[in-house]
């Protein structure tokens, strides 16, 4: 916003440097000074609305794991293609492009692995999610040419029949719209009888159509520590072709009360 003086002087123009000091202020998402529930809460709003409107799209997901030797050499891989895709008569549902062939011989992948690729590592948070998470601002940092808020989010509690995201968010300041996510979905599964790991991720989104911000590639280059010896591996998963359908609608989310 520009403010103009014209000849009203010197009391006119500190008026003016007033008033454009509050407007500025005003302006300012005060991040830093926002108890840590309703900055959780105005992250989530914009993520709901990013969730509403993906739910209008059609996108080919791809998803590629790799696993590798001591000497680094990849001894197997999983890798299936879905379109996640609508129609009146199913609604929202999933059709296999390409059967999924697996040749891993030292990972096994589990429901819970599965969960993570649909659920924790595409998306993060929403409304109602909130209950379920804690909130740190750490900062202010460009990330892919935006200026962002870094925020760390993880469970208050975690139960071993859910799956939760713990990590960092990287937060566009203009419109609270999550541009980046890294971390790792939680909980880790170590018990007498069982040892289920989870790499740490890294999930990138770009704009589509303008105003919404959808996950265009999830990664994952880590190495798993099982009790049987150490486990290098990848994941690289893919969003494309993000197509919208159905009617036009427009979606608004109130400010929550600051309390």
């Amino acid at each position: 916003m520009h403010v103009r003086v014209i000849k009203y002087g010197r009391r006119a123009r500190n008026i003016a440097i007033i008033v454009a000091s509050l407007l500025l202020f005003a302006r300012q998402p005060l991040f830093a000074n926002d108890p840590p529930d309703h900055l959780l809460k105005r992250i989530a709003q914009r993520e709901a609305e990013n969730a509403y409107a993906r739910n209008n799209y059609t996108y080919r997901q791809t998803v590629i794991v790799q696993e590798f030797d001591d000497r680094g050499l990849a001894t197997g891989e999983y890798r299936e293609v879905r379109d996640v895709t609508f129609s009146p008569e199913k609604g929202r549902y999933e059709q296999v492009v390409e059967q999924p062939r697996n040749t891993l011989r030292r990972l096994k992948l589990t429901d819970e692995d599965f969960a993570d690729i649909r659920q924790v590592q595409p998306f993060l948070l929403t409304n109602a999610e909130v209950p379920r998470y804690e909130l740190k601002y750490k900062g202010e940092e460009k990330m892919d040419g935006f200026d962002c808020f870094v925020v760390w989010i993880e469970p208050k509690q975690v139960f071993s029949t859910k799956r939760f995201f713990k990590g960092d968010l990287w937060v566009m300041q203009s419109d609270l719209a999550v541009v980046r996510s890294e971390g790792q979905a939680v909980p880790q599964i170590e018990t007498l009888k069982e040892e289920n790991l989870f790499p740490h991720f890294t999930t990138v989104r770009k704009a589509i159509d303008g105003k919404w911000f959808f996950p265009v590639e999830t990664y994952a280059d880590d190495t798993l520590y099982f009790r049987s010896g150490p486990q290098r591996m990848k994941v690289i998963i893919r969003y494309s072709n993000y197509k919208r359908f159905g009617s036009d609608s427009i979606i608004r989310f109130s400010e929550p009360d600051k309390k």
